[in-house]
């Protein structure tokens, strides 16, 4: 795969039938639950999860998404989605950047951007990143 980054962290998905819509493709509400899955596995996998979320009364919130659709993703087709930390302002905010490729022919179908806000769980106000935050995404930050 030609991933727009190195190192990216990256899911394997299967289009399925639900995943469909009445143009005979992948609608697009779809691509924003696969981006979530992604962004989240991926904070697990830096030791940021639902648990430590809640034990830290802290959580990364949606702020917003950029989302290019490039090409359709139909049933059955195996996708790879690739995502990056590429910025974080140590403070309140975290963007990442998303990639989504289908195997079979490399053909990139999505890009993306999301911009997460750091919450105190316990009341949805943006606080300040704790520094178990800072210690988890922060090494995973690729310079873009």
């Amino acid at each position: 795969m030609t991933w727009d980054l190195e190192a990216p962290f990256i899911i394997d998905l299967q289009v399925q039938a639900a995943d469909i819509d009445g143009f005979g493709h992948a609608n697009n509400a779809a691509y924003v639950v696969w981006l979530e899955r992604c962004a989240w596995r991926h904070s697990q996998r830096l030791g940021l999860d639902l648990a430590e979320y809640r034990r830290l009364d802290r959580a990364m919130a949606v702020a917003r998404h950029e989302i290019d659709y490039l090409a359709s993703a139909y049933e059955g087709d195996e996708l790879q989605l690739a995502t990056w930390i590429v910025d974080c302002d140590k403070r309140l905010r975290m963007t990442r950047h998303f990639q989504l490729i289908r195997s079979s022919d490399g053909t990139t179908l999505l890009r993306a951007q999301t911009t997460f806000v750091c919450i105190e769980l316990s009341s949805g106000k943006p606080k300040r990143l704790p520094p178990e935050f800072l210690q988890g995404y922060g090494p995973a930050i690729v310079t873009v």
